[in-house]
């Protein structure tokens, strides 16, 4: 024949449902005992080369006084007022609507009593972690965000912006998205495949640990806003075994379309 044979074009598999990536392009996280697994005799198992998907939600805590007032909390352990405490109970049936296998939490107050109304709905014992604490924010804890810019107006438009590298006695960005995401990565990896983890902290660090986590560039965090209280991030796990970013900043009261029960 003269003419070459042209193949017929593959049909585009499904994606996985839910798993919306905000960054297409960027790298997403494999965990290490991800790898291919063998054939599963159990029934329903998922086909050799593919891995059940786990999901991981990041779940801040409620108000706080503080939050209230406009005041810089960082590490300072501050507790929740009686908005925060609603909020908690309000978005715990949501939480325990996905059926979670385990749920971890800072171990700072705002953030354990969260995590303990949480967990009471889903019949889980919580395990704290301090790698999941807030930013420490050195000279800037105690101050007013009023009171920041007074004394430093440049210095509170970088705060405002994200841009935390240099404020004395803080924290790096590095440095807090390195602890958060290998905190992260621990959590997803006691999880069985389909199951759900939970884990409780703050407004700022899960940004930077999230990106670290999914492996993009930690500057990519000033594109996301400090989540609201008791605002939450979905990530989940796909056939691959990769990560996607699936929702930010989920109101308290938001349920997921596939939650059931």
């Amino acid at each position: 024949m003269g003419a070459a044979r042209l193949r017929r074009p593959r049909r585009p598999r499904a994606a996985l449902r839910g798993a919306r990536v905000l960054c297409p392009r960027a790298p997403v996280a494999r965990l290490p005992d991800d790898r291919p697994p063998g054939r599963d005799p159990r029934p329903g198992a998922a086909p050799a080369g593919r891995v059940s998907p786990r999901r991981l939600v990041l779940l801040r805590h409620g108000r706080t006084a503080w939050n209230a007032a406009h005041r810089i909390q960082g590490q300072l352990d501050t507790e929740l007022d009686e908005v925060g405490l609603e909020q908690a109970r309000a978005v715990a049936p949501a939480v325990a609507a996905l059926h979670p296998a385990v749920v971890w939490s800072s171990d700072l107050s705002r953030a354990r009593v969260t995590a303990d109304e949480v967990a009471k709905e889903c019949g889980l014992v919580p395990t704290y972690d301090e790698r999941l604490r807030e930013f420490a924010l050195g000279d800037f804890q105690g101050l007013t965000h009023a009171e920041l810019a007074s004394r430093d107006a440049d210095a509170f438009a970088r705060f405002r912006r994200g841009e935390w590298e240099g404020i004395p006695g803080a924290e790096t960005p590095l440095a807090v998205a390195e602890r958060y995401a290998a905190a992260v990565r621990e959590l997803a990896a006691v999880l069985a495949p389909g199951e759900t983890g939970v884990a409780v902290s703050h407004g700022a660090a899960p940004r930077t640990g999230l990106v670290h986590f999914l492996g993009w560039p930690l500057a990519q965090a000033r594109d996301f806003r400090a989540l609201g209280n008791c605002g939450r991030v979905v990530l989940e796990q796909r056939e691959t075994g990769e990560w996607a970013l699936s929702a930010y900043n989920l109101p308290p009261d938001f349920t997921l379309p596939d939650a059931v029960g």
